[in-house]
């Protein structure tokens, strides 16, 4: 899952962001509304954390002009006005939900949980995914082969997901490093192999067919033995 963090304070963005990606979702974060409409503009995400009082183009306009093109990312406002009113003329301009600050992450992470399991429900990316005898239930976050139930840490599902949204194509390091960690790494590092080894350990246990492949040099890839 990945989520965008549209705030110019650096503090409140490095709070959100390293709270949600311990939570297992890819992060990207921009200061200005401008740089929040073009990334939303993508759809490539799955929701977005947006201030309202932002330099240049305010969060409400980002929001209205993301709406005008059709694109329904689910949005929560984050903002430290606390009336009614602006309550109001935040969903009015198009946000899914609105938090004030100061807030707790908990209810943060809950609300953005919430407002990615309604969207999911009428999206057919959210829909269970199935490969050979391994099944993911997105809405869930279950994972199951052979109707046995498989426990991932959040990056562990996180890899799993990219991969069977993608069998049978070969994903390289890199691809994964700016997928699962969406920021550089020195590409020499192991950190995808560690991950793609403990990964494997787990959904091919018990000598289960081997489902998770290394091509040497190139990368990895799901696909049938």
């Amino acid at each position: 899952m990945r989520i965008l963090v549209v705030e110019d304070d650096g503090k409140i963005a490095g709070f959100v962001a390293k709270g949600l990606r311990e939570a297992g979702f890819t992060v990207d974060a921009v200061k200005t509304g401008e740089d929040g409409l073009s990334y939303l503009l993508s759809g490539s995400y799955d929701a977005a954390v947006a201030d309202i009082m932002l330099p240049g183009m305010d969060g409400l306009t980002m929001i209205s002009r993301l709406r005008d093109t059709g694109i329904s990312t689910p949005i929560l406002i984050l903002s430290a006005k606390r009336s009614v009113d602006d309550r109001v003329l935040g969903f009015r301009k198009g946000g899914d939900d609105y938090l004030t600050k100061p807030f707790s992450f908990a209810e943060l992470l809950v609300r953005i949980q919430a407002l990615i399991r309604r969207a999911g429900s009428s999206r057919t990316a959210q829909t269970k995914l199935q490969f050979e005898d391994l099944a993911m239930d997105p809405m869930r976050r279950e994972v199951t082969r052979g109707g046995q139930r498989i426990d991932l840490q959040p990056r562990e599902y996180a890899l799993l997901e990219y991969f069977m949204r993608h069998p049978g194509q070969v994903l390289s390091k890199t691809m994964i490093l700016e997928h699962i960690w969406d920021y550089d790494f020195d590409p020499q590092t192991n950190v995808v192999d560690v991950l793609v080894f403990r990964l494997r350990n787990k959904i091919e246990k018990a000598g289960a067919a081997k489902l998770l492949h290394t091509l040497r040099g190139v990368g990895y890839v799901l696909r049938k033995e």
